[in-house]
């Protein structure tokens, strides 16, 4: 019988052989091949690649959008001929506006909303965001409460997951503004801590009363709950951190509510304190929001905007500068001449994002006084005409008149539920489209 060392033992050499190459000099040990030695040096090759190619690398972090957003993605679409509408891409990154999103969330059956029930997916997905702006401002709704509808092209409504992963691109995102702007926030927490009962307040001290007087669409009535809503992402993290479906200490959210034209000098203090003077690793985003308590007073509310903005690049000079020189008015309240806006927009423009949110649409309640001065033609007037002033300024703009019209509101001015989740999804999609990886 021939074993298996017998049958691989190497031949002695012959006289007239020489030594094999791998036989060492005298007083050195021997090393020989064999085929177990040949096996575990392929294994232990295989492991190392292994290892290589699968464990994570450490690199410094990187805001980036997804791919659908900076490739080509192609697709066999399906045209259905004379229809209105044609139906969604068929592609991975759709599959969330085609399903109820809120499936999974807190008291989805006993608010008895569906994220179908606000949004009515199309195609075409929009591309940009001159675009994307434009579809969302001038969409609307077929019939009362109706699912909102984009025009031209449709806008996305994000899981989740994905909202966490969008928020995740900024270091901070900064609302400035009023009621309006702080549902806004609320919204965005209803989103990230998937609950439609208490999402959008602070329901980790409510008293028994406040939640009954606080739940679901209530969430958003100013009279019985504006100072239960949640103003930052921070407050949730500290009180109620299970609550957050987003990975901990990935996003930032916060609104500072400034409301007034001139704005108190603690208000912009608070401004001041959000801004770092040295450039963080990841960009930051700002969304504003004014006019009504200034009686839709068109340079009271450029006045406004102006003061924050320099107020902002003079805290944040690694900012840049947003678009063309303009007509500063931060003389007048005191900011150093050097520091204004106007004077840096010399400069190379650096990573700047801002969007400003004009008012929505006025309801059957709101009050007969104030008809004239803040009704449905004054909102109509002001949104256009802000588009144009802001254009001027580098900011981009959203309406949300369109969008509202045909919404409930609870006291002919705030929306309700439904509506403030329709305006926080729009503008995650500006913040979605915004190039991070330019920062």
């Amino acid at each position: 019988m021939t074993y298996f060392a017998d049958k691989h033992e190497p031949a002695s050499p012959g006289p007239n052989v020489s030594p094999p190459r791998w036989t060492l000099a005298p007083g050195m040990s021997s090393w020989s091949v064999s085929p177990r030695k040949i096996i575990s040096f392929v294994l232990a090759m295989a492991l190392v690649y292994y290892l290589n190619a699968s464990l994570p690398v450490s690199k410094p972090h990187k805001a980036q959008r997804p791919s659908y957003l900076t490739e080509h993605l192609s697709y066999n679409s399906t045209v259905l001929p004379y229809a209105a509408f044609q139906p969604p891409e068929a592609l991975p990154h759709r599959h969330a506006d085609v399903v109820d999103t809120f499936a999974s969330f807190k008291y989805r059956n006993t608010c008895n909303i569906s994220s179908l029930d606000l949004h009515s997916p199309f195609a075409p997905l929009c591309t940009d965001r001159k675009s994307l702006l434009a579809a969302m401002s001038s969409g609307g709704r077929i019939g009362h409460d109706a699912p909102y509808v984009p025009r031209e092209c449709d806008m996305r409504w994000f899981s989740t997951e994905e909202i966490c992963e969008i928020l995740a691109r900024f270091e901070k995102v900064i609302i400035l503004g009023d009621s309006m702007m702080r549902h806004v926030v609320g919204s965005l927490n209803v989103l990230i801590r998937k609950d439609l009962g208490y999402g959008a307040v602070t329901d980790w001290n409510f008293s028994p009363e406040e939640r009954q007087d606080c739940f679901c669409n209530y969430q958003f009535n100013v009279k019985a709950c504006s100072v239960q809503g949640i103003f930052k992402t921070g407050d949730v993290v500290k009180n109620d951190p299970e609550s957050l479906a987003c990975p901990a200490n990935t996003i930032d959210v916060i609104i500072e509510q400034m409301i007034r034209f001139p704005i108190p000098s603690e208000e912009l203090d608070r401004l001041r304190a959000l801004l770092p003077a040295k450039k963080p690793t990841r960009p930051y985003a700002f969304v504003f929001g004014h006019g009504l308590w200034n009686d839709l007073d068109l340079q009271a509310t450029l006045d406004w905007l102006d003061t924050l903005l320099d107020v902002t690049v003079n805290q944040a000079p690694w900012l840049g500068s947003l678009s063309q020189p303009v007509v500063s008015h931060a003389r007048s309240r005191g900011i150093p001449a050097a520091a204004t806006r106007g004077e840096r927009s010399k400069q190379a423009s650096g990573f700047w994002p801002c969007l400003f949110l004009t008012p929505n649409a006025a309801g059957k309640a709101k009050p007969d006084e104030w008809l004239v001065s803040q009704g449905n033609k004054a909102l109509m007037i002001f949104e256009e005409s802000v588009r144009e002033e802001v254009k001027r300024k580098g900011v981009e703009h959203l309406g949300t008149w369109n969008m509202s019209i045909q919404s409930n509101k609870f006291d002919g001015v705030h929306l309700d539920l439904r509506g403030n989740l329709v305006k926080a999804m729009m503008v995650l999609n500006w913040l979605n489209m915004l190039e991070v990886e330019n920062f």
